[in-house]
């Protein structure tokens, strides 16, 4: 079956979950809001530069989580998804998504946020298949640390390519629709590569290999 592949942030909604996230907890005061902001921007600029380190990153995204218990983090989660993830769904998007459905094909989202922000949102688009960053829990409770390769940059590559001999799933004629140049190890992998309300860096290179660009934002 062929494979359309969905990158989530600022492509399948209107904003960047990750950020926002971290954003959600400084304004409810769940951390250190003024160091919390201060690092949550700079690592957001590291992302738009492609100069992001994922690991640290990823430590620093999942320190919040670390020994929380399942019932208090779900409920910071349901209170994130009406206040700051409902408002950016984008209807465009959904069609999108119910285009590539009803010609049967495959539906995944890859991203390089965790999968604690992103498996929610991932349901409420109806899509079963998600590839995120994954964070590691004991017990049920998570520890801070992530785990496995970050599905980012060409780690998007590697985590596809592993769930694809899994699953037994062929790239051919294969979507990948993403905002973001991170992204441009797997869009150059894909038959069908189309750029989403792209970064100028991006754009450039989707004008120059004359690949699709659309917004979902109309």
């Amino acid at each position: 079956m062929t494979l359309a592949i969905f990158d989530l942030d600022n492509t399948l909604i209107a904003g960047d979950s990750d950020h926002l996230w971290g954003c959600y907890l400084c304004e409810q005061g769940l951390v250190d809001s003024e160091s919390f902001a201060a690092r949550n921007e700079q690592f957001y600029r590291d992302y738009q530069a492609g100069e992001l380190d994922v690991l640290a990153y990823l430590r620093f995204a999942l320190a919040p989580l670390a020994g929380r218990p399942a019932g208090e983090l779900a409920r910071w989660h349901r209170d994130f998804m009406r206040q700051v993830i409902e408002p950016i769904m984008l209807p465009a998007a959904r069609s999108l998504v119910e285009r590539h459905r009803d010609q049967g094909h495959t539906l995944l989202i890859i991203t390089a946020t965790n999968e604690f922000i992103t498996a929610p949102i991932a349901r409420a688009l109806g899509i079963d298949n998600l590839l995120a960053c994954e964070a590691e829990r004991v017990d049920g409770v998570y520890t801070g640390e992530p785990v496995g390769t970050p599905s980012f940059g060409a780690g998007k590559v590697a985590r596809l390519e592993t769930w694809r001999a899994q699953r037994g799933e062929s790239l051919a004629g294969a979507w990948f629709y993403s905002d973001s140049h991170n992204d441009l190890p797997l869009l150059e992998r894909v038959d069908n590569p189309v750029a989403v309300d792209p970064d100028e860096r991006l754009r450039s290179r989707a004008e120059a290999a004359g690949w699709p660009i659309i917004s979902l934002r109309d």
